[in-house]
């Protein structure tokens, strides 16, 4: 019963294959046809998803037999992660599929997008119920080159060209790394199903900083996750992207980008154990959340901000998966693909919406003490919360650092009202508002670390490097944070718009892949190859 269950799960990838290739059909405009199958296909995995997720709930992890050989046979696999993420794209599709189904409406090959689109998402579910290490790299190579379809799905426009070019040369780099790290893992173990991996990691113990090969395979899973997620410095692809149909934006930004650090999240028992790899995600995650998230305030238009802050959230992702709290990850994972997919669908409102919402605010002081008072506030808030929900934050440093972001940004809310010349009232509210968030932070990571328990690792102690690391990058993210909060009262400075000017363009770290890449070349002529 319990295979009939994983193998009844494969209905929804399949249903999208089948409507690709119905529209192979009525790839113009008007494919009826597409679109209600499409529909069905959608709306079925929706309800495929939440099955899925009752059956784990009641048995626990469902498995496939494996199609083929131990090592490189294919399998699928049920648990709370892949219901999660399965229940998270089937929505996520259903939602894009309905505007989609509109949104080229009159478009000559209308139906020829939709097929596109179809096989895409049906890779993506592909990956996300992957139970074995030969299934998850077929899936991920097929999500990248079913998503160069999309991005090129204009190849008169040199600007998708050019960004579809640069995103095919890092995906390929990744695919490299992703096949060394399965090879070297199916090498070490013996097996190629993810579970008996799982098992055997447990069994053999942490790498630590070991060269080994399960060292290696975990710093190239890291690796392969990064060039995944578009981080520095080959980032720049997605901010240039946005040439692309705005359902594939939806789709790149809320769904794809999300498969770095659900691969890392995925192969957490093989992570975990290798030092290099949580460093390098340390580090690099770290260091792309800080100059993104700088960027993205920076930029004049909405769909810079949306690429920015995709790239931002991207990082923090694998700076919490480096830390080792892995619900926290997916929590938020989860939070960024239905609020960058709205975002994303809802770009032609939001500036209406932003004008019916602009309201008069009162003067802000730029005083230090008066911020410095709000990060007392949201310190207070976060530490009497913990100690009510019995969280001791003392006996865990990587609380404390997610405690200090959850801080750095609840001050954010209290300060601008604190730091200002408004009325009480307004403080009053601000600070009320810090704690919803705050609140919410705890009932959320609690009930996403019992939905998760037992399938991803217990956090494992960090070492002196590690904590060295952690303590840069939230040392940077203190200073920024504050600088932001106070610069209003600099609003005249003119080093102040000189540096806006280079943070407006990343701090050039795109230039060298532009070169490398032949991205400074732009195609003259219409379906130039990438």
């Amino acid at each position: 019963m319990s295979t009939s269950l994983a193998l009844l799960v494969a209905i929804a990838p399949l249903a999208l294959v089948a409507t690709a290739v119905v529209a192979t059909r009525q790839p113009g405009t008007g494919p009826d046809r597409v679109i209600r199958l499409g529909g069905w296909a959608a709306a079925g995995g929706v309800v495929i998803a939440a099955g899925a997720g009752v059956a784990v709930a009641v048995q626990g992890r469902i498995e496939s037999p494996t199609l083929g050989s131990d090592a490189i046979g294919l399998s699928l696999r049920l648990d709370a992660l892949s219901v999660v993420m399965l229940g998270m794209i089937a929505l996520l599709a259903l939602a894009i599929w309905r505007f989609s189904a509109t949104y080229l409406d009159g478009d000559p090959r209308h139906g020829a997008f939709l097929g596109r689109l179809a096989v895409t998402v049906a890779a993506v579910e592909v990956l996300v119920l992957a139970g074995s290490l030969a299934a998850l790299v077929l899936a991920w190579v097929g999500t990248s080159l079913a998503l160069h379809g999309l991005l090129r799905f204009y190849p008169e426009r040199p600007g998708a060209v050019v960004a579809a070019r640069k995103k095919f040369v890092v995906a390929r780099i990744g695919d490299v790394f992703l096949v060394a790290a399965a090879w070297l893992l199916i090498d070490r173990f013996g097996t190629g199903n993810l579970q008996e991996i799982f098992d055997a990691a447990a069994v053999a113990g942490p790498s630590g900083w070991a060269i080994d090969e399960t060292g290696l395979a975990a710093l190239f899973v890291a690796v392969a996750a990064a060039l995944k997620s578009a981080q520095l410095p080959t980032h720049g692809w997605l901010i240039e992207v946005m040439e692309t149909p705005t359902p594939v934006s939806a789709l790149l930004h809320a769904g794809i980008l999300n498969a770095g650090p659900f691969l890392v999240i995925r192969l957490a028992f093989v992570v975990d154990g290798g030092h290099l790899a949580t460093a390098m995600l340390i580090a690099v995650g770290g260091a792309t959340a800080l100059v993104a998230s700088v960027a993205l305030l920076t930029q004049p238009a909405v769909k810079p901000v949306l690429a920015w802050s995709s790239v931002a959230h991207m990082g923090f992702m694998l700076w919490v998966c480096g830390l080792g709290v892995y619900p926290a990850a997916l929590l938020h994972l989860v939070a960024h693909s239905f609020y960058k997919a709205h975002a994303f669908l809802s770009t032609g409102s939001v500036i209406d919406e932003a004008r019916a919402a602009r309201v008069a605010l009162p003067r802000r002081l730029g005083r230090p003490v008066r911020v410095a008072a709000s990060v007392v506030v949201a310190t207070a808030l976060y530490l009497a919360l913990a100690a009510v929900w019995g969280v001791d934050v003392v006996r865990d440093p990587m609380l404390i650092a997610i405690g200090v972001v959850l801080v750095l940004g609840t001050a954010q809310i209290v300060a601008p009202a604190l730091d200002s010349d408004g009325p009480a009232a307004g403080t009053l509210r601000a600070v009320g508002a810090a704690f919803g968030v705050t609140l919410a932070f705890f009932a959320l990571e609690t009930g996403a670390h019992e939905l998760l328990y037992g399938a991803l690792p217990s956090v494992i102690d960090r070492t002196v490097a590690h904590m060295a690391l952690i303590g840069a990058v939230l040392a940077m993210f203190t200073t920024v944070v504050l600088m932001q909060v106070l610069h209003p009262a600099w609003a005249d400075d003119p080093r102040r718009r000189r540096l806006a000017v280079h943070l407006r363009n990343g701090m050039y770290a795109n230039a060298a892949l532009d070169r490398a890449v032949g991205a400074l070349r732009v195609p003259s002529a219409a379906g130039g190859r990438p």
